[in-house]
Parts: C-alpha cells; sequence; structure tokens
C-alpha cells in the first residue's frame, strides 16, 4: 500500500473514531493508548511518520495494533485500496457525530415501524425538495413502500 493511502486511512480514523465533541486524538495520546491497550509498542514520532506519509514501510504488527485500538479490521490499514462497505460505516459514524443527526436519532428511539417509516418518507422528500441524491433502503430493511411515488 502506498503511504499516501495509509495516511488517508490513519487520518480518517484520528478524525473520526473520537466523541462528538471531543478533538481528535494527538499522537502522543494515541501512541500512548495503542501501547496501554494492546501491548504493542509505539511512539508519537512513528504515528507522526505514518499520518503524514514519510514511513514508507510500516510493520504489519503496528498496523494491527492500530486498527485493533481503533476497533477496524487490520485489513483496512493492510490492504491496498478501499472497502467501500467499510468506509461508508467510518462514514457513517463521521454523519452521527453531526449534532443534529445524533439529535433525530435520540427523538426517534422508541417510536413504532410505522412512525419511522413516516419520518423516512419526509426526509426523502426533504432530500428531493433540496435536490440532494437519494439514498436507498437499509440492507434488509425490505421498506417496499414504492420510494418511486410521490408522499
Amino acid at each position: 500500500m502506498e503511504s499516501s493511502e495509509l495516511s488517508e486511512k490513519l487520518n480518517r480514523l484520528f478524525e473520526t473514531m473520537r466523541k462528538p465533541h471531543d478533538p481528535p486524538l494527538s499522537n502522543a495520546a494515541a501512541a500512548a493508548a495503542i501501547t496501554e491497550s494492546t501491548g504493542v509498542a509505539i511512539s508519537a514520532a512513528y504515528l507522526w511518520q505514518l499520518r503524514t506519509g514519510l514511513k514508507s514501510n510500516p510493520t504489519v504488527t503496528h498496523l494491527r495494533a492500530i486498527a485493533e485500538y481503533f476497533g477496524v479490521p487490520a485489513s483496512y490499514l493492510i490492504d491496498a485500496g478501499i472497502d467501500p462497505h467499510l468506509d461508508a460505516q467510518i462514514k457513517l459514524l463521521s454523519t452521527f457525530r453531526d449534532a443534529g443527526i445524533r439529535d433525530l436519532a435520540t427523538r426517534a428511539a422508541g417510536l413504532t415501524s410505522q412512525s419511522l417509516e413516516s419520518i423516512r418518507q419526509m426526509i426523502d422528500q426533504v432530500r428531493r425538495l433540496e435536490e440532494l441524491p437519494p439514498i436507498g433502503p437499509s440492507p434488509g430493511e425490505g421498506r417496499g413502500t414504492g420510494d418511486s411515488e410521490e408522499p
């Protein structure tokens, strides 16, 4: 894998895998946490080199430890290319950090499936009004509501 691709993936993890209002982890804090949680010693300088693309041949042991700490499969950092499914999950986590999305999800907790379907339809309509691309149903959701029909 090229160092620029790895640095992009690492920086995405640092940005995404954090609490909503917390700043991204510093390299020093991440290095200490990775070392403590995985038992694999890693330095802040090494993380900085990986994140900036200066380190071109990282060890698999370090990549596995970083992946374990951030809760992603090691293949995310080891393999070349982007796993579209995993990338979508990481982007979704980033979206959920947005306060407005969290607020909507909190308010929707406990609603019936019929109410949730009504809300989905309203959101789909607002997306059309704002000329945003449609979002398909979640895998296994089986909405079957005729998304092409106008509400």
